[in-house]
């Protein structure tokens, strides 16, 4: 019995990863070659789709926070119709699209409406940042750990609950906390950590623009008004931080000097 188009169509949430195009996974890579369809977020390099096939449609759902954005309700629309039409649609996003990409709202609704789902990860732009300036997001002498977690949240209940994260210990990762940088230097102080913590500001991680500050939470707010540095970036707070390539402007004996007091 011949299939129907809504038997053969199906959606792939792609991580197309932090930047850099030659950081695509082999698996990415086969998905956007196998696109009828590609929905491409904002933050995605245009060079990958160097793999897509000459007849793909191409259609850029730009998902930047501040900025005019296509609304989500349109492009989980978007993305059953044309599954249910019988085409292979690639979701582009930038970095893993389980990390603050919507990944899990986007499969939830399509398999609520039937369709077939796949989810190809991604190197994520917070692991790939700290990386690209020599800092480990884990460390036997600093950190046991890692959190990733933004700076953005939906609305005032779902805010971060800083105090437990301080408490925790471990590296954080921020997503989207430069707009509220001031904010979150606020609430991490309040919560009880300590103003000389090393910082790291990451812009455009990987790609030839990168641009990069080095700083302590006491300092944070203004030395990134300084730098100039804006979105995208990534935010590393912790220890870690003084691994870092370029740490001329953390004072590491203080900082030793407060682990060992710890």
């Amino acid at each position: 019995m011949k299939q129907t188009a809504k038997q053969t169509g199906k959606v792939m949430l792609v991580g197309a990863g932090p930047g850099d195009s030659d950081l695509l996974t082999l698996k990415a890579v086969k998905a956007i070659a196998r696109a009828d369809v590609l929905l491409v977020d904002d933050l995605v390099n245009p060079e990958v789709l160097v793999h897509a096939q000459a007849t793909a449609r191409v259609i850029h759902v730009g998902k930047r926070g501040g900025c005019q954005s296509t609304s989500q309700e349109f492009i989980e629309r978007l993305m059953v119709v044309e599954a249910q039409a019988g085409h292979c649609v690639v979701r582009l996003k930038g970095g893993d699209p389980y990390l603050f990409g919507r990944g899990g709202e986007e499969r939830a609704h399509l398999l609520q409406q039937g369709v077939t789902v796949e989810v190809v990860p991604g190197i994520t732009s917070g692991m790939a940042a700290a990386a690209s300036i020599g800092i480990p997001a884990t460390h036997r002498d600093y950190s046991q750990g890692v959190i990733f977690v933004t700076g953005h949240g939906k609305n005032e209940t779902t805010q971060p609950n800083w105090k437990a994260l301080v408490a925790a210990g471990m590296t954080l990762v921020i997503y989207m906390g430069v707009a509220r940088c001031g904010q979150l230097q606020r609430s991490l102080l309040e919560a009880g950590m300590a103003g000389s913590m090393p910082v790291a500001v990451i812009q455009s991680a990987t790609l030839a623009t990168q641009a990069q500050l080095l700083t302590n939470l006491d300092q944070l707010p203004r030395a990134l008004h300084d730098s100039g540095l804006g979105s995208p970036s990534i935010i590393v707070i912790g220890e870690v931080v003084c691994c870092a390539d370029a740490f001329a402007e953390i004072d590491l004996d203080n900082l030793l000097q407060r682990r060992a007091l710890g």
